[in-house]
């Protein structure tokens, strides 16, 4: 919601302003209402000022352009115009070298079928300021000469776009928050609201016929309520009200669409006005229904795009076709036009779940159906209708249309229900203790006032009544919340929970996470977190069907929950890479979900996964680092295992589709599966833009804590030496080092304290066909004595017969 300081200045004066800017935004953040961006307006009329034609000429080689000579102010300027509407005398808006127009659209000296031009003379369009575009913007002949055109439309204004939650409705308009603000400061407000409808009564009427209004549905439309003007005149709207709402962002239509922008930016209430005579039956009556669209139903929004509509739409209609899609955009055969001369001006309310779900499944997120999903108070709806017609009638003329000629006769409202008002009781000595401070209870009454709350009583419990605009505020504990932002939460002094006898301690999932974090990060890695949404085709690279579909995606791209870690560790690599990034190892903990048959709610698993690429240090004059490959991945996963005391882990290699053949293996503990790692395959990646390897791995949380046990085994460091032996056993290339590892430790009893693999050959020349050569280096000790080579040898002699004996190897010699 953006915020014209001008603008809400006229409803409430605030302390902070104009001095001090941030110590206000400071006050709005630290309140609620979260401060995005705060743009000064007018910023972007840089070298754009008022100007007076001196001379207007034929241009020597054209029918239809003038090269004019314009007085700005500190200097005369020769400049090329192709408008019709202007004569000598008049004043205009220059934009000089170097202005931008909207469109980035930047001002140059240049040449026009030969005449050098040095600026641009403006349209309203051309500015931004409106859809006007049928000459240049012509200024009043008392308009000052030189001046910035944003000084002189009153165009500099500063504007904070505020991000308001999904529960605050009511602070979706100026005077929404002007209240809102008016609370925080413990300051006055206006309301113009009273004021503005009161002005319905000076307006002129007319005897008529009104139109009917029939709700098939109650829920889909609480509210609706019509008034008919007719005699308007559709044209320009005035310039104050052109400044208001270019400072919200939105621009200048006509007067008529203009006042019922007016009054969505001011009250928060979104209107509709439609042509009448384009809502007349053959036998010139108008009769509003509110229906249910039916499925495959067609109908043209004023967009001009041909909507397919479902049964859970809701249409505003006529007996004969439908007029409008309810609470999200208007019909192009009701649209009100140049030639419109009588509206019907429709004020109502609609079903906040049916407008959020049409939106965003048609893709049509507007103001008015932002509000709607929001919820539109239909307490004012009578007033906030009165307002506008008053307004309509200011700005374009006209009569409004009444049963008998006067204002009381001059709606048609059906109010099938009717918003309640909540009535909670506030039991101050309650929330002083919950809140762990002193808050006197006149504080609490004067803020609920302030907040539109009615107060009743003085004691230990206040009689609260919510007003209608405040939905959120359901249970005393929302009014606690109210009253506690607005005393400040940064007052409230911070205190441990008082517990007696008791130590807090971490539970076995944060401290897994503890120490999953500290291994992968002293591993090289860095800890990064991706969305939980995933595209459609992420679970199928992966080798995984039944994604999780969202009913109400984001966007189209993310309809799906994740399935994996790893794809969105990928778009992460390509994400760094594209950006010069060299080397990367990334990881996350995560949830991944995956669909239960029969079941609505899916299952959710928590992984751990990383990804390597590119080197873990940069090359160096002596030393040429070779890039991350399965065993850096490898290595990663080992320093897991060992941090959180796995044992009988098992590295088998598998053949999963995503990854490198040859190149991945399962990892598991006593016959449950961890988990796996691999290099992603050269294919997958190319499907995220990746061209170069990529190691990864992802592992099961709640395996890894299964698994896990708090304490590894502790032996005493042998106070006696030990005694080194290294065998080469050549053996079948399908014998496995997890076999030899096997057989090995198995052959060498106690005394055998630790393998290593050193070396690998393979040889066909001097090996045989389908051989290879491992070479271990072992480690024997004894930690009560001293061994003797004799002893040693003994026992290494054994070891080497079982393990050529079951393995079929030969020591190689």
């Amino acid at each position: 919601m953006k915020i014209s300081l001008n603008w809400l200045n006229e409803y409430v004066k605030v302390p902070d302003l104009p001095g001090d800017l941030q110590a206000f935004c400071d006050k709005l953040d630290l309140t609620g209402t979260g401060v995005e961006e705060v743009a000064v307006a007018g910023e972007g009329f840089d070298n754009i000022v008022t100007g007076q034609i001196l001379s207007k000429e034929k241009h020597p080689d054209s029918d239809h352009m003038w090269v004019t000579k314009v007085d700005v102010g500190d200097e005369k300027l020769q400049i090329v115009c192709g408008a019709q509407n202007f004569e000598e005398g008049d004043h205009v808006v220059v934009a000089k070298i170097g202005a931008v127009l909207p469109g980035d659209f930047k001002i140059k000296k240049a040449k026009l079928r030969g005449v050098e031009s040095c600026g641009m003379n403006c349209s309203e369009r051309e500015l931004g300021l409106s859809d006007s575009h049928e000459g240049i913007m012509i200024l009043p002949k008392d308009a000052p000469i030189g001046v910035p055109i944003a000084d002189y439309l009153n165009l500099s204004d500063t504007v904070i776009d505020t991000e308001i939650t999904p529960n605050r409705p009511d602070c979706l308009s100026v005077v929404g928050c002007a209240r809102e603000i008016a609370a925080i400061y413990d300051v006055k407000y206006k309301n113009p609201l009273k004021d503005m409808a009161e002005k319905l009564k000076k307006c002129e009427f007319e005897k008529a016929s009104m139109p009917t209004v029939k709700i098939r549905e109650d829920e889909r439309c609480p509210r609706y309520t019509a008034r008919v003007i007719k005699g308007v005149k559709v044209g320009p709207s005035p310039k104050w009200m052109v400044e208001r709402l270019n400072a919200m962002g939105c621009r200048s239509i006509n007067n008529i669409v203009d006042a019922t922008n007016y009054i969505l930016y001011l009250f928060g209430q979104p209107l509709h006005a439609f042509d009448y005579d384009k809502l007349k039956s053959k036998s010139g009556k108008v009769d509003i229904v509110v229906r249910g669209a039916k499925d495959g139903e067609k109908f043209k929004t004023l967009d001009g795009e041909d909507r397919v509509l479902t049964s859970d739409m809701t249409l505003i209609s006529t007996p004969d076709k439908a007029v409008a899609l309810a609470g999200v955009m208007g019909g192009e055969n009701s649209e009100v036009d140049d030639n419109t001369t009588s509206i019907l001006l429709e004020t109502a309310t609609f079903s906040p779940a049916h407008t959020s779900r049409t939106s965003r499944n048609l893709a049509l997120i507007s103001e008015s159906s932002m509000r709607y999903e929001r919820r539109v108070d239909d307490a004012d709806i009578e007033a906030i209708s009165a307002a506008s017609a008053a307004l309509i009638v200011e700005l374009a003329g006209g009569k409004i249309c009444s049963a008998s000629g006067t204002a009381k006769d001059s709606i048609v409202d059906a109010w099938p229900i009717k918003t309640k008002k909540n009535r909670l009781d506030f039991r101050v000595e309650r929330f002083q203790k919950m809140m762990g401070a002193d808050i006197k209870s006149s504080f609490v009454t004067k803020t609920l006032k302030n907040l539109g709350c009615e107060v009743i009583g003085t004691g230990k419990i206040l009689k609260v009544i919510t007003p209608t605009f405040r939905p959120d505020l359901e249970r005393e504990i929302d009014l606690y919340e109210e009253v506690l932002r607005i005393y400040g939460m940064d007052k409230i002094e911070s205190t441990l929970p008082k517990s007696a006898k008791r130590v807090g301690v971490r539970t076995p999932d944060q401290r897994l996470r503890s120490v999953l974090n500290d291994t992968l990060i002293s591993s090289g890695m860095h800890e990064t977190v991706c969305y939980a949404f995933a595209e459609e085709n992420d679970g199928k690279l992966m080798g995984q069907d039944k994604p999780v579909e969202l009913i109400n995606p984001m966007n189209a791209e993310q309809k799906y929950m994740r399935q994996s870690l790893i794809p969105g560790l990928l778009r992460s690599v390509a994400y760094n890479t594209n950006r010069g990034v060299a080397d990367i190892s990334l990881y996350e903990i995560g949830v991944v979900f995956s669909a239960r048959n029969g079941q609505q709610l899916p299952r959710e698993r928590q992984k751990v996964a990383g990804v390597m690429s590119g080197k873990a240090i940069n090359n160096a004059w002596n030393n040429k680092v070779a890039d991350f490959d399965f065993f850096d991945a490898k290595g990663v996963v080992e320093n897991i295992l060992e941090s959180l005391n796995i044992p009988k882990v098992k590295f088998k290699e598998t053949d999963l589709e995503f990854l490198q053949p040859g190149r991945a293996c399962e990892v598991s503990s006593k016959g449950t599966v961890l988990g796996w790692i691999g290099e992603v395959h050269p294919q997958l990646a190319s499907k995220f833009e990746i061209d170069k390897p990529v190691a990864a791995f992802e592992l099961d949380v709640k395996g890894l804590i299964a698994s896990s046990s708090d304490f590894g085994n502790c032996e005493e460091i042998s106070q006696f030496p030990g005694i080194s032996m290294d065998v080469a056993f050549t053996v079948d290339k399908s014998v496995t080092h997890e076999t030899m590892m096997q057989r090995i430790t198995s052959a060498g009893g106690n005394l055998l304290k630790s393998v290593q693999l050193f070396d690998v050959f393979e040889s066909e020349k001097h090996l045989g066909k389908d051989k290879k050569s491992m070479a271990y280096s072992l480690e024997y000790n004894n930690p009560e004595k001293t061994l003797t080579s004799e002893e040693v040898e003994a026992v290494h002699s054994k070891l080497v017969e079982k393990v050529c004996k079951s393995t079929g190897a030969e020591v190689r010699k």
